[in-house]
C-alpha cells in the first residue's frame, strides 16, 4: 500500500486557469478594493498537488508580460489554496490591472504560471460621480399615465480619445444606446436592490464603439421593481417614477479624462412604450416609435428639459453578479384555437421571460398577449391563480410589412401564450418563448436510468432558472415574485450544484444584510417589502444558513467574514428574548412547516430547531474565522438550547412532539438528540413514512429538503429511492404524472379528482419541493464534499432500487469532478474523474479490496490509491486527481 503523502506528489503539468476575480472573469466596475482572486489546475495528472502559489498584479499589460509587478506581488506563499485576497496598491476609478498566477509543485523546478487576466475598478468613490439622476418631468409621467422616458444627449468625441467607458444605472429599468444600436445583452438592469440603500450600476467599454466625431447617447427607462407593481404592493415602493445615472468617461492618449455625465442638459420625451409593468406587462404602440431619437443633429418629436435630482445617501456600487440575461429560446410545439378569436401557442416547458410576436398587418391592429402555465378544461389559459398580475402585453401595429416586438422591461412565468386581435391566422413561427434569468453558468448534470428522476431533474433545474432572476424569488408568475428567505435557504445547496451561483447569492446576502433590522432580526422576504415584521423560524435563519451554505460549496472565507456580524445579531436577537431556550417569543409571522401534507409540526419545536441550528452553525463559523471565544460561547449555547429542546419535546421513548417526519428529519439533521435516542426516532421517522402514510411524504417546505438525506444519514437510503420513485400522490412524481415541467408550489397544485388548488396560492414554478437535488447529487450522483470548497472530495453512490446507472459532474470552484457508476446483475462499474489539487474518498461497495480491480489491476497494487478502511459496505480508496476506473464482480 502506497501512502497518501507520496500519492501526491505533483507532476510537470500543473496548469492554472480559470481565473476570476470576486467570482467573475475579467469583470469591469469593481468597486471592491481588495478583491479575492480563484484559479484551477487544470492538469488533472494522477496526484497532482500544488505546493505554492505567487499572484503578480500590473498597471499594464507590457509590465505584466515583462513580469513587473508594479501594484501588488504576493511572493511565493506556502499552501494549497487556490484563493487570495488583493493585497496591493488600491485602484482608482476606472483604472485597469492584469494578474496572473504562478504554482509550484513539490520541487521548486515544477513551475507554471496562468495567462493573464485583468479586472477594472469602476466609480470607487462617491466623490468621483460626476452624474445626476434625470428622467421625464412631472407633467409627463403620473401615477396614472406613466409611458416610459426616452433620453438624450449628442456629444462629440475628441480625436485623441484612446478609451471609454460608460458607467450606467436606473432608479427602476433601462436600456443604454449609442447611435440607437443597444449596449449589451442585460435584460431588466440594473436588477432589484433595496434602493433607498444601495443601487447597482454597470459598466461597459465603449472604446471601439465611440469613434471620434458626433454621437447620441440615449437611455430608456422602466419602472421595474423601482415604481412598478412588486409583491402584494400597489406600486411606487421606492419612488414615484424611473429616473437614470449615465457617466461617460473618455480617456486621451496624454491620460487625462473628461467625463460626461447626465445633468440638465439632456432632453426628454415619451414614446411607443405607452406602460410598462414587471407584474401586469407592456403596452407598445409602434405608432408612436421614435425614427431618429438616436441620431446626431434634428430630431422629431416634441422634447423637454429632463428632471434632476442629485445622487442621495444611496450606495453607487458596481455589479458584481451576473446579470439577467437571454438564457435561451423555445419554439412552441402546438397551436390550438379554443375561441373564435383565440389562438393558444403551447411551448411545451414553464419558463420566465417573455414572448417575441411575428405579426403582420394594418395599422392601429392591437394584438393581445396573455400568459398562463396551465389550461382550463375548455383549452382557454387558466390565470386565475395569477391574483393581481395581469401579466398581458399589447402590441399596436404600425402596418409596414412584418413587424416583430418584444416587450423590454416586463417579464411572465408562463408555458402558454394566448393571442387574441391577430390578423388573420398565425402560424407556429408567430411566437417564441424567449427565457430570461441570471446568468448564472451551468455547473451540474445529473442522467441516470430512471426517466422519472431524470424528469425531476429536469424539472429542479428550470425552477431554478425561471425563479433566480436578480434575486432568489418565491415564484415569477402571480402578484408575488419576493424573495421569501426560507425558499432561498431550504434550496440553496441545490442550487450550488446546479449552477455556479456564489458572485449570485453573495450579491444577495449583501440584500439580507441591508433588509436587516435594527435590533438584529432578519426579514422574511429580501429586500424587505411589504411586511414589516422581522423574520419567522426557518425564513430569518436563511441569513445564517445562506452564507454557511455558499461557504461550504465554494470555500470563500471572506464571504463568512463579512457576513459574520449580521449572522451573529440574528442569533443573539433571538436569544435575548427567550431565557428559557425555547424559540417562542419573537418568532413573527411563525410559517411553520409551509404547505405540509396534513402533518404540522408544533410551532415551537421548528423554531427551537432552527434557533440551535443557526446556532451550531454561527459556532462552526466562528470556528473557521479564528474568533475561538465566539466559538464556544455558541457552542455552549447551542448545548443549552439542545437541552432545553430535548426536555421539553422529547419524551423516554425518542418520540418528540408533534410526532411529525418534519419533526423527526430536523431531530436527526441538526443533531439534536443524544445518541441512544437516534435510533428510536429514526425508526419512528421509517415507519410513519411506512405505515402511517403508507411509503409516502408528509412533509411540507422545511422538511422536504432534508428528508432523504436525512433517511440515508440513518441508514435508510432504499426508503429514500421508494419516496423518490412513489408517483402518487403526495410525492416528487405526482406532479410530473400530470406533465409538469417545473416544480410546483403544492404537492396537488392540480389532481384529476379535485382539479386546481387554491388559487389564492397555487404557482406551478416553485422550486422549494426541488430542494431533494441536493439528494440527488450526492446520493444517486455520488458527489460531494468533506472539506469546504471541494478541496477533499467524497465519491460516494449509492445505488437503489429503480436505477441501475447514473452519470453526474460538477465543475465545481478546484475544477470538475464526475462520477458514472452502471450495476448489472453482481457487476458494479465505477468511473470516476478528480481535479487537480484535490484528494478524494471513492467508496466502493465490496467486501475487501480484492474484490475490487482500479484500471484493469488489482486496486491494491495499482499507483494513485491508498486504501482508507470499510465504511457503509465499502471499501474507502483514497485517491488524488485523475481518471480512475473501479470494477466489482469482474473476477
Amino acid at each position: 500500500m502506497i501512502p497518501l503523502s507520496i500519492l501526491l506528489c505533483a507532476s510537470a503539468s500543473l496548469s492554472p486557469d480559470q481565473l476570476k476575480v470576486d467570482h467573475l472573469v475579467n469583470p469591469l466596475g469593481i468597486n471592491d478594493q481588495t478583491p479575492v482572486f480563484t484559479w484551477i489546475d487544470r492538469g488533472g495528472e494522477r496526484g497532482e498537488m500544488q505546493d505554492s502559489y505567487q499572484i503578480l498584479v500590473a498597471s499594464t499589460p507590457k509590465k505584466m508580460a515583462d513580469g513587473t509587478a508594479d501594484l501588488w506581488d504576493s511572493g511565493k506563499q506556502k499552501g494549497d489554496q487556490m484563493t487570495a485576497e488583493y493585497g496591493g496598491t488600491p485602484l482608482i476609478s476606472g483604472q485597469r490591472a492584469w494578474w496572473k498566477v504562478r504554482i509550484w509543485g513539490e520541487s521548486e523546478s515544477d513551475q507554471t504560471e496562468s495567462k493573464p487576466a485583468f479586472w477594472e475598478a469602476g466609480i470607487v468613490s462617491k466623490s468621483d460621480w460626476k452624474a445626476s439622476w434625470i428622467g421625464l418631468p412631472d407633467t409627463l409621467q403620473t401615477d396614472s399615465s406613466r409611458p416610459s422616458p426616452f433620453l438624450r444627449k449628442e456629444i462629440t468625441v475628441p480625436a485623441s480619445t484612446v478609451a471609454a467607458r460608460v458607467y450606467v444605472s436606473a432608479k427602476g429599468l433601462y436600456e443604454f444606446y449609442v447611435d440607437g444600436k443597444k449596449l449589451g445583452k442585460d435584460c431588466l438592469a440594473p436588477g432589484w436592490t433595496d434602493y433607498h440603500k444601495r443601487v447597482q450600476y454597470q459598466t461597459f467599454d465603449l472604446t471601439s464603439t465611440l469613434k471620434p466625431g458626433p454621437h447620441v447617447l440615449g437611455i430608456v427607462l422602466g419602472d421595474g421593481w423601482y415604481c412598478g407593481h412588486v409583491g402584494l404592493t400597489g406600486g411606487n415602493n421606492y419612488g414615484k417614477k424611473p429616473m437614470g445615472l449615465v457617466q461617460l468617461t473618455l480617456t486621451a492618449k496624454d491620460g487625462s479624462r473628461q467625463t460626461i455625465g447626465s445633468d440638465d442638459s439632456w432632453k426628454g420625451t415619451s414614446g411607443p412604450i405607452i406602460s410598462d409593468d414587471l407584474l401586469m406587462g407592456e403596452n407598445y404602440d409602434a405608432r408612436k416609435e421614435l425614427t431618429n431619437w438616436a441620431s446626431p443633429g434634428a430630431v422629431a418629436g416634441s422634447w423637454s428639459p429632463v428632471d434632476v435630482a442629485p445622487i442621495g445617501a444611496e450606495e453607487l456600487v458596481g455589479q458584481h453578479s451576473p446579470p439577467v440575461a437571454v438564457l435561451a429560446e423555445l419554439k412552441p410545439i402546438k397551436i390550438t384555437q379554443p375561441s373564435p378569436n383565440g389562438y393558444v401557442f403551447d411551448l411545451g416547458q414553464n419558463m420566465v421571460g417573455h414572448a417575441r410576436l411575428k405579426v403582420h398587418g394594418a395599422a392601429g391592429t392591437t394584438v393581445k398577449l396573455r400568459f398562463a402555465e396551465m389550461l382550463n378544461p375548455d383549452g382557454t389559459v387558466y390565470t386565475t391563480n395569477l391574483r393581481g398580475a395581469k401579466a398581458t402585453d399589447y402590441y399596436t401595429l404600425k402596418g409596414t410589412g412584418e413587424e416583430v416586438y418584444e416587450p423590454r422591461f416586463t417579464f411572465h412565468g408562463f408555458r402558454y401564450v394566448e393571442l387574441t386581435g391577430y390578423p388573420g391566422t398565425p402560424g407556429l413561427d408567430a411566437v417564441t418563448g424567449v427565457v430570461v434569468g441570471s446568468a448564472n453558468p451551468k455547473t451540474g448534470s445529473f442522467e441516470c436510468s430512471s426517466k422519472d428522476i431524470n424528469q425531476l431533474q429536469h424539472n429542479i433545474f428550470w425552477g431554478q432558472r425561471g425563479n433566480y432572476v436578480s434575486i432568489p424569488t418565491d415564484c415569477p408568475q402571480r402578484d408575488e415574485r419576493l424573495g421569501w428567505m426560507g425558499d432561498a435557504q431550504i434550496f440553496a445547496r441545490t442550487a450550488c450544484f446546479n449552477n455556479d451561483v456564489e458572485a449570485f447569492l453573495t450579491k444577495w446576502t449583501q440584500d439580507v444584510v441591508d433588509a436587516q433590522g435594527v435590533e438584529g432580526g432578519f426579514s422574511d422576504v429580501t429586500p424587505r417589502m411589504g411586511d414589516s415584521s422581522d423574520g419567522a423560524p426557518a425564513w430569518g435563519d436563511a441569513g445564517v444558513i445562506v452564507p454557511w451554505t455558499v461557504y461550504q460549496c465554494y470555500g470563500d472565507e471572506r464571504l463568512l467574514r463579512d457576513r459574520y456580524p449580521a449572522m451573529k445579531a440574528w442569533v443573539e436577537y433571538v436569544d435575548s428574548v427567550n431565557p428559557n431556550h425555547l424559540w417562542i417569543n419573537r418568532s413573527n409571522n411563525n410559517f411553520g412547516d409551509w404547505l405540509n401534507v396534513q402533518d404540522d409540526t408544533p410551532r415551537d419545536v421548528l423554531a427551537t430547531a432552527y434557533f440551535a441550528h443557526s446556532t451550531d452553525l454561527l459556532r462552526k463559523s466562528a470556528e473557521v474565522l479564528g474568533k475561538t471565544d465566539d466559538a464556544e460561547h455558541y457552542r455552549q449555547l447551542f448545548e443549552e438550547i439542545r437541552t432545553a429542546y430535548q426536555q421539553n419535546f422529547v419524551n423516554s421513548e425518542g418520540v418528540i412532539k408533534g410526532d411529525t417526519q418534519t419533526g423527526y428529519v430536523m431531530a436527526l439533521s441538526f443533531g439534536l438528540l443524544p445518541d441512544e435516542q437516534r435510533p428510536a426516532a429514526a425508526k419512528r421517522l421509517a415507519d410513519h413514512i411506512t405505515i402511517d402514510r403508507k411509503t409516502h411524504l408528509s412533509t411540507g417546505f422545511v422538511g422536504s429538503g432534508m428528508l432523504n438525506p436525512t433517511l440515508t444519514s440513518v441508514g435508510q437510503t432504499e426508503l429514500a429511492y421508494k419516496l423518490l420513485l412513489t408517483d402518487t400522490y403526495p410525492s416528487w412524481l405526482y406532479s410530473i404524472r400530470q406533465g409538469a415541467t417545473t416544480i410546483w408550489e403544492r404537492w396537488d397544485g392540480w389532481t384529476k379528482e379535485k382539479g386546481f388548488q387554491d388559487p389564492g396560492m397555487n404557482s406551478f414554478n416553485h422550486y422549494s419541493f426541488g430542494a431533494v437535488g441536493q439528494w440527488i447529487y450526492t446520493t444517486i450522483g455520488g458527489i460531494d464534499f468533506d472539506e469546504p470548497g471541494y478541496k477533499h472530495i467524497v465519491v460516494h453512490p449509492v445505488p437503489g432500487p429503480g436505477v441501475t446507472w447514473a452519470k453526474t459532474s460538477l465543475d465545481s470552484i478546484r475544477g470538475p469532478i464526475s462520477c458514472d457508476w452502471k450495476q448489472t446483475g453482481g457487476k458494479f462499474d465505477l468511473n470516476v474523474t478528480i481535479p487537480g489539487n484535490t484528494t478524494a474518498d471513492v467508496y466502493v461497495p465490496a467486501k475487501s479490496t480484492d474484490d475490487v480491480t482500479l484500471n484493469g489491476d488489482s486496486a491494491s497494487m495499482s499507483d494513485g490509491v491508498s486504501i482508507g478502511g470499510m465504511k457503509d459496505g465499502c471499501v474507502i480508496f483514497r485517491v488524488g486527481s485523475g481518471k480512475y476506473h473501479f470494477e466489482i464482480g469482474k473476477k
